[in-house]
């Protein structure tokens, strides 16, 4: 219905306000038609007589319209397969812009001409596990099959269980680690059914599955016989295979009609299957079965149906998760690496997984060229160091050629030594720039990135000078002219010195990182504001993904100004936006008129910014939600301005001459003018006693927040 008021209001030329308002009164309902969508919705059906002729005609043609075949398309991965010639059986034609044969005939009519079809789907999941599998070989010395695990593997069931399953196959979204949580899978037929369980339908199912594997919900059958089938879903049909057992227990259908069933039910074809409903209620009262339970038995069916799913696929896609899992919670440094290596261009992907790796305690090092490969490696203290392959300019031929001369000749000793041994015409200039600013040369001795685009007397940069040197040096080594006392031919040997120049600054060095790897790598702009973004942030930038979760809630979030922009509406009235990014997201917010002047200062990229706010419905249209940004401050200023106190939480055991002065020392060595409070905390007597310093403040510096973490006894609190 939806579309067929889009297609039919563009050619009608129905304003694109109009249009979008039509399709927002249809329900969002898989297969929705326009006379379900008029019953339901009095407003659109008040539509079909609108006084705009435009609107009433888009309604009236759309209803004609709606149910046509719209277009044709090409299955993603369907595979037809024959005994002879395809144009024997169905016609066939080439796809659009390729010499792709594809059939005329829709899927589901091809297999009853005497065709096989079949799906098969490229996973990227496979590859990982091949990557993984050959990582674990070189870092390790041990070869993994795959194929033969044993389904008991204890620490698999352990990661499950806990929920730690990001980049695991299947199980990697929110709501399903929450239900591992909870389900504890310890055998191999929970991952079954849980990867058949969740999605839209049988999710519902859930939590009843997850009470009855515990123990906390009997565990009944509608008549005994089918305990047979369903005792290992705990009484839920979870799977089209136990449908097809159960109507041959129940109604007596032959294997070739129950798997009729079965196809009836995976295609929602509910017309067949009210066929064989007749059927199957003769066979049910032939084997004793009352009309009451076999009505009960077939509804269920009936609404199984809207979600059916095969065990064998079930079964295929929870070995994947398996296998997978097997090797997160057994070389966890060895799967990332692979996860991370085929996901390098998702700059999204790759920022969760790097969190998850740092979150495993799996250090991720940035590329260095005395020890990356072309891919994430594991190295000898099993962290994992980036790839060369990964930064943005480098070719893979050059890749190889700095791994292939490092292997031969041992590591490179200094800048000039790399230039000396490398071929610089297939590692260029181009390429080696971005090996100075991804930070892959940092391992060599006395240089900076800075220095390496620092200009000399004559306006050449330290990079230029040293690819004439490194030229230089190969063409004296492959002349035959030299003489015999050595004479160099003229070439100038003298190695170049790079100008003195200051460094870069983080940030800078951060941008520039960030343009050649995609991600902040050696560390983050926000990583000097934690102390400001656990105080005062309720929110990353990824939450405000969902904004209906913080509906008429105060939000503070904060990131990087990554974008901005601005303009004038047709009004005459200002608006501008910009984008923030923290370390799991990005979000633009857009601001009109006076909020728009009030806050356009703070409109400059690179900006790190605190952002206070209110989720609730926009202006005109209360059913669409914004966040109402009512406050922003620079992330620098957050402590002068914020802050008022600090209090440090300690025992009363600590409290002894030396701690005292140990702790004034610190105190004093960082002064400042906020205010200074102490909490002795006495756990087994249960009482906190405040107390205040009225002639001591405090400045809250790193060093003295740095102090308090590095003492475990003690806790600390800003205000």
């Amino acid at each position: 219905a939806k579309m067929a008021i889009r297609d039919v209001a563009r050619v009608q030329k129905l304003p694109l306000p109009e249009a979008i308002r039509l399709t927002k009164l249809v329900p969002d309902k898989p297969g929705i038609t326009l006379k379900s969508a008029y019953e339901e919705v009095p407003e659109l059906l008040k539509e079909k007589d609108s006084k705009d002729p435009l609107v009433a005609q888009t309604l009236k043609y759309a209803e004609v319209l709606e149910g046509s075949i719209r277009q044709t398309g090409v299955h993603a991965c369907g595979i037809i397969i024959g005994k002879n010639n395809l144009s024997e059986h169905i016609p066939i034609c080439t796809a659009k812009d390729t010499d792709l044969y594809v059939t005329q005939y829709e899927g589901n009519h091809v297999e009853p001409v005497g065709l096989l079809k079949m799906d098969f789907l490229g996973l990227k999941t496979l590859s990982i596990m091949k990557d993984a599998v050959e990582n674990i070989k070189k870092s390790k010395g041990i070869t993994i099959d795959l194929q033969t695990l044993e389904l008991d593997d204890q620490a698999t069931y352990e990661l499950f269980s806990n929920g730690e399953t990001t980049g695991v196959f299947q199980f990697e979204s929110v709501g399903m680690k929450r239900y591992l949580r909870e389900l504890k899978p310890n055998q191999f037929g929970d991952l079954i059914a849980m990867n058949a369980l969740y999605r839209p339908g049988p999710m519902d199912y859930i939590p009843q599955f997850i009470r009855r594997k515990h123990g906390q919900e009997k565990i009944s059958y509608v008549v005994p016989a089918m305990e047979k089938y369903l005792k290992e879903t705990y009484g839920i049909t979870v799977f089209q295979e136990q449908v097809m057992l159960l109507s041959q227990e129940l109604g007596g259908f032959t294997k070739g009609e129950a798997d009729s069933l079965r196809k009836a039910i995976s295609k929602k074809k509910l017309d067949i299957m009210n066929m064989l409903k007749e059927q199957f209620i003769k066979g049910c009262q032939a084997n004793g079965y009352d009309q009451n339970t076999i009505n009960r038995i077939w509804s269920d069916w009936e609404s199984f149906a809207q979600y059916a799913f095969n065990k064998s696929h079930s079964t295929c896609y929870a070995l994947i998760a398996y296998q997978t899992g097997y090797l997160k919670a057994n070389y966890p440094a060895e799967f990332m690496a692979a996860v991370l290596s085929r996901n390098i261009n998702d700059i999204k992907k790759i920022t969760v997984m790097m969190e998850e790796t740092r979150r495993m305690g799996i250090e991720v090092l940035g590329p260095d060229v005395n020890e990356s490969l072309l891919q994430f490696t594991v190295n000898s203290k099993g962290n994992i160091r980036f790839g060369l392959g990964a930064i943005k300019g480098m070719g893979e031929n050059a890749v190889l050629h700095l791994i292939e001369e490092r292997e031969k000749n041992g590591p490179y000793k200094d800048i000039y030594d790399l230039a000396e041994r490398v071929n610089l015409n297939t590692v260029n200039k181009k390429m080696l720039e971005a090996l100075v600013v991804s930070g892959a040369l940092d391992g060599l001795p006395d240089m900076t990135r800075a220095r390496y685009f620092a200009a000399d007397g004559k306006g050449s940069s330290f990079l230029e000078s040293l690819i004439r040197y490194g030229n230089n040096v190969k063409n004296i080594r492959n002349s035959t002219q030299q003489s015999l006392f050595g004479d160099t031919g003229g070439f100038d040997l003298v190695r170049p010195e790079p100008a003195p120049c200051p460094d870069w600054s983080k940030l800078e060095k951060l941008n520039k990182e960030k343009e050649v790897i995609g991600i902040y790598l050696s560390s983050h702009p926000l990583d000097d504001f934690k102390l400001e973004i656990n105080t005062f942030c309720n929110a990353s930038l990824a939450d405000l993904q969902n904004l209906s979760e913080f509906a008429n809630r105060d939000v503070c979030v904060a990131g990087i100004v990554s974008d901005t922009r601005s303009g004038v509406t047709k009004n005459g009235k200002p608006f501008g936006g910009f984008t923030l990014q923290d370390y799991t997201d990005s979000f633009s917010f857009l601001l009109f008129d006076k909020d728009y002047v009030a806050f356009s200062n703070y409109f400059r990229n690179d900006y790190q910014l605190l952002v206070k706010g209110r989720v609730q419905g926009r202006h005109y249209k209360p059913e669409e939600l914004e966040f109402r940004i009512k406050e922003i401050h620079l992330l620098t200023a957050v402590r002068e301005d914020l802050i008022t106190s600090l209090t440090i939480k300690l025992k009363p055991e600590l409290v002894n001459p030396e701690f005292i002065k140990n702790l004034k020392s610190v105190i004093l060595e960082n002064p400042g003018n906020k205010s200074l409070k102490f909490l002795l905390i006495d756990h087994d007597e249960r009482i906190t006693i405040p107390l205040f310093s009225r002639s001591i403040k405090a400045g809250i510096t790193d060093e003295l927040i740095g102090w308090i973490e590095d003492n475990p006894e003690l806790g600390f609190k800003v205000n």
